[in-house]
């Protein structure tokens, strides 16, 4: 797929990978929207790197969406919808009741699920309407093996994993072009994963992948480990599972 001359916009671009994406999707000439819900990040993204669009906007919030479209279309609309928007919730112990369980589980669903195909669903027809564009939607190496720690969290990713093929394969049937991409990143050092001594890539090999993926039109893009893990679970999935979730995960649920 050619990026340069699109128009992306990208979910959660305020840091992390989103805020690397926007930067390197600039230096490949394509324009960049970025959207986040806090005006201070968005106002620092947008220092950081000026050429970008940056609007406030909650993808858990239809209205929000709502308007974020009417703001997209009167600057033209876009050509790829990169919804990297996601929360992560404090790790749980499922063996003992939590007040807070079923909140955060809903929580990290209505962003991580719901939210996607809320804004897909809002920009669909735009982007079936354009020549060469793409939905990217970014799962987790946890939607191929669940973590202990991250239950909830793994199994919205899974949700949206399902979806993707599904949303892919139906966009075929009924003769669209409008490509959809599935992003597999491993662990990647950013705040979210802050607290965590494992193995991480940085966001910038990240996205490297991503892209090289993009312009390949691979429909499932796997970076670092998550390629190795893929093809370790088909065959060995107790291994995979003990990859993803070393010995020491269990003194965290205790």
């Amino acid at each position: 797929m050619e990026l340069k001359g699109k128009t992306i916009l990208i979910t959660g671009g305020v840091s992390g990978i989103g805020l690397e994406a926007a930067k390197q999707f600039l230096e490949i000439g394509a324009k960049v929207i970025i959207t986040g819900r806090n005006q201070e990040r968005l106002d620092a993204a947008k220092k950081q790197l000026p050429n970008v669009t940056a609007i406030k906007s909650d993808v858990s919030v239809e209205e929000d969406l709502k308007s974020l479209f009417n703001t997209v279309s009167q600057l033209g609309g876009i050509d790829i919808l990169y919804n990297n928007a996601a929360v992560l919730t404090s790790p749980l112990n499922l063996g003992v009741a939590n007040d807070n369980h079923i909140a955060n589980a809903a929580y990290e669903m209505e962003v991580n699920y719901f939210g996607v195909i809320r804004i897909n669903n809002i920009f669909m027809e735009m982007l079936k309407s354009k020549k060469d564009a793409a939905i990217i939607n970014t799962t987790s190496i946890l939607s191929m093996v669940p973590s202990l720690i991250e239950a909830t969290y793994s199994s919205s990713k899974v949700a949206l994993a399902f979806y993707t093929i599904s949303l892919r394969e139906h966009l075929k049937i009924v003769g669209s072009s409008l490509k959809i991409f599935e992003l597999i990143p491993p662990l990647v050092a950013t705040e979210m994963t802050a607290e965590r001594n494992d193995k991480k890539i940085s966001t910038e090999q990240m996205v490297k992948g991503l892209i090289k993926g993009l312009q390949k039109n691979q429909d499932t893009i796997r970076v670092g480990d998550a390629k190795l893990v893929d093809i370790i679970r088909r065959f060995f999935p107790k291994t995979a599972f003990g990859l993803v979730n070393p010995k020491k995960a269990n003194q965290i649920l205790k």
